[in-house]
């Protein structure tokens, strides 16, 4: 029993460890994304061919003359490789978890299905990091990995939740209902903001709280919206028209909106009827983050979207989940023994 319940407490370590070494390849992939580096090297796994951008550099006529149409950037190289080779620490992370949870298998308190099931998750994010290489930055790959990324991160979080403490989930309906209305708003908000980025619709609405200097500037949403457009397509710097690029931009400032009340008000009842401490925690979380980012969003625009403010905005998203999954943990808890 004493050697389960260490299995169970390093299980729930490398869990967090795994949940915030998430939230930094996230935010660094957003790093990564605003300087343009997507494509810093433009070969999937290696960089021009080179384990590193510094080998890479090392041999810049070879890298040259096998990617006349990519010369390469150190910097951006290094920064893609960075990300990557952080993406790999964390596949390992998690590849150990799922053992320890295989070795542990017999404990009843001990999950199972989830960490198989973010073995196969983290799997896939490796395809889609190639894709988004390979497929020259199409937004809906590009957008699927940020997707990926944040639900791997949410996984981790959970289970480093869940082997905390077993506590009774939260009897308030209403609160639960709220409590999944916002976590399906915030995702699409998400979504949608990775969809402005991917688009490099982000300076298409340089004012606030206008754009374009008028509440309802001209827009195209019919070509705002197109998720496939082919194979070939370089989208690095975008290729959509203004109108197109200022429609998306504007949809996720409504929808930043929405979420805002939606999102604040699940805070407000999460706080004001809370009955553990956990839920009452997790709502003023959730409210710390999403007043920090209704404050971010506007400042990065009056500032002319400063690199810093932009990769924050990013950031303040990805807390915002966390606030979210730490509220659902608290109203949902799994039946049965540890096999979720």
């Amino acid at each position: 029993m004493t050697t389960n319940s260490s299995r169970l407490a390093t299980f729930r370590k490398l869990c967090l460890f795994g949940a915030l070494l998430a939230l930094c390849v996230i935010v660094l992939g957003a790093y990564v994304r605003l300087n343009h580096a997507g494509l810093g090297c433009p070969d999937w796994p290696g960089c021009y061919g080179h384990l590193t951008a510094g080998q890479a550099v090392e041999n810049q006529h070879i890298a040259n003359a096998a990617y006349p149409d990519r010369p390469i950037e150190y910097r951006k190289a290094l920064l893609e490789m960075l990300h990557r080779y952080l993406a790999t620490i964390l596949g390992i992370v998690i590849l150990v978890i799922a053992a320890l949870a295989w070795r542990n298998r017999q404990d009843v308190q001990q999950p199972m299905r989830l960490p198989l099931a973010t073995v196969a998750l983290v799997i896939f994010q490796g395809m889609l990091g190639m894709w988004t290489v390979t497929l020259l930055l199409k937004p809906a790959i590009v957008s699927a990995h940020l997707a990926g990324g944040l639900t791997t991160m949410s996984l981790l979080w959970w289970m480093s939740l869940e082997t905390t403490r077993r506590s009774r989930p939260q009897a308030e309906s209403s609160l639960r209902t709220w409590a999944v209305i916002g976590m399906v708003v915030l995702a699409a908000q998400i979504l949608l903001g990775g969809w402005v980025s991917t688009n490099y619709a982000a300076v298409a609405c340089p004012d606030f709280p206008t754009c374009q200097r008028t509440f309802w500037p001209e827009m195209d949403f019919k070509d705002a919206f197109v998720l496939w457009r082919g194979l070939g397509i370089d989208y690095e710097h975008g290729v959509l028209d203004h109108p197109a690029r200022v429609a998306i931009h504007f949809t996720h400032r409504l929808g930043a909106i929405i979420a805002a009340f939606v999102l604040g008000f699940v805070a407000w009842k999460a706080i004001r009827i809370g009955q553990s401490r956990g839920v009452r925690t997790a709502g003023i979380a959730l409210a710390a983050a999403l007043v920090t980012q209704l404050l971010v969003g506007p400042i990065m625009v009056l500032k002319t979207f400063p690199l810093s403010l932009a990769t924050a905005h990013n950031a303040v998203a990805a807390l915002l989940v966390l606030a979210m999954v730490t509220l659902l943990r608290f109203l949902y808890s799994p039946r049965g023994s540890g096999t979720y």
